[in-house]
């Protein structure tokens, strides 16, 4: 059996709402897992530490937290910045409340980043209109490969009566061409038709796979790619070609940036990292483990106008482009129950993928609010 104690804590831990626990003179006596992420501290290494020293250049809410321990009363506070210990501010709201059991006081404080029902409705929509723009692909392309095949067949039909010596033939030749590569086009619209092979697998076999081929293809430019992965990553569950697909179309993405005109700088980079992300919430659905795979580049960044589209078919940032491969990575991305995110500026793009380790147990409306990770 636990100990009353140790079952505490675990159910603590399960939570996705970050909690911090103090005593009367503000020291940390407990962070549940959701706040170690949130806050980017081990709660081993801050344990009798002083808010203070997590939540730095925060005079004024230090104040309000001795306030409400001394008058006994909780309070919220919404919308409030909080500045970390390792420079990065968080938007939150969070809630003091203060406890007294015999002669012990501690103060309860639940913090929650207030972008949090933002990105679950933004993730919803955009699997949603993923769903949809897909099901109006596919039926476009059984309305185009029917007649194009007409095409196909009625070209070569023709250039089968045509006398041998005619340059008429060059014609049919390209019709025939065109229809093909407009065939193949409309396939890689709608992707493949193959299920999913799920199994046990490594994602650093997978990001090894994507590595090796592309720096044979870069062979020639100044690109290099590089890693930085935490080898603590348990196996997940996934398709490993799909995945392969997935991270090749982003990386090969990250190529096509780095060898743009509007590159200012010599040498490119990419980087391919993995982390592990604990107590997440991906659309709705609340996880326990997920791994993230980042792919980073030093090139001019995704332009304004095409961020919030850049997953949807036909949207390409190049003149020659399909637009094709980020749809398709992200198409398989949601088969795996994942999402992938993109934050860009000029000189940094990051695509971050989303992948379960675990099957998702409960949805997040039953277990309060996680967020990613960034």
């Amino acid at each position: 059996m636990l100990s009353s104690t140790k079952l505490y804590r675990r159910l603590m831990d399960t939570l996705s709402t970050a909690i911090l626990v103090m005593d009367d003179q503000l020291r940390l006596r407990y962070l549940n897992l959701a706040a170690e992420s949130l806050l980017a501290v081990s709660g081993r290494q801050f344990n009798q530490s002083f808010i203070g020293d997590i939540m730095v250049n925060s005079d004024q809410d230090i104040e309000d937290i001795r306030t409400a321990l001394q008058q006994g009363h909780s309070f919220t506070k919404r919308k409030t910045q909080i500045h970390l210990l390792h420079g990065k501010t968080l938007q939150v709201d969070y809630t003091i409340t203060p406890m007294t059991d015999m002669d012990e006081v501690a103060l309860v404080m639940e913090v929650q980043g207030i972008n949090y029902a933002e990105r679950i409705s933004r993730d919803e929509n955009l699997i949603s209109t993923h769903e949809t723009t897909r099901e109006l692909v596919r039926g476009l392309a059984h309305e185009i490969k029917n007649p194009l095949g007409g095409i196909r067949g009625a070209a070569q039909l023709l250039a089968s009566e045509l006398p041998a010596d005619t340059d008429l033939t060059d014609y049919t030749s390209v019709i025939i061409e065109e229809a093909d590569r407009l065939h193949k086009l409309v396939d890689r619209l709608v992707g493949s038709r193959k299920p999913m092979e799920f199994r046990t697998l490594n994602i650093h076999e997978v990001l090894e796979r994507v590595r090796n081929l592309v720096e044979a293809e870069v062979r020639n430019m100044d690109i290099t790619v590089v890693r930085n992965y935490d080898p603590s990553i348990p196996e997940i569950q996934g398709d490993s070609e799909q995945l392969i697909q997935a991270v090749l179309n982003i990386v090969r993405n990250a190529v096509q940036a780095l060898e743009s005109p509007h590159v200012k700088h010599r040498s490119g980079i990419i980087e391919l990292g993995t982390r592990i992300m604990r107590n997440i919430t991906i659309g709705t659905v609340y996880h326990r483990l997920v791994t993230r795979i980042d792919i980073i580049d030093n090139g001019p960044g995704v332009p304004t106008e095409l961020k919030d589209n850049i997953f949807f078919p036909m949207i390409s940032g190049r003149a020659e482009g399909t637009g094709l491969g980020l749809s398709i990575a992200h198409s398989i991305v949601n088969q795996h129950k994942g999402i992938i995110e993109c934050n860009s500026e000029p000189g940094r793009t990051c695509f971050a993928i989303y992948l379960p380790v675990n099957t998702p147990t409960i949805p997040s409306n039953d277990i309060g609010s996680g967020q990613f990770g960034k």
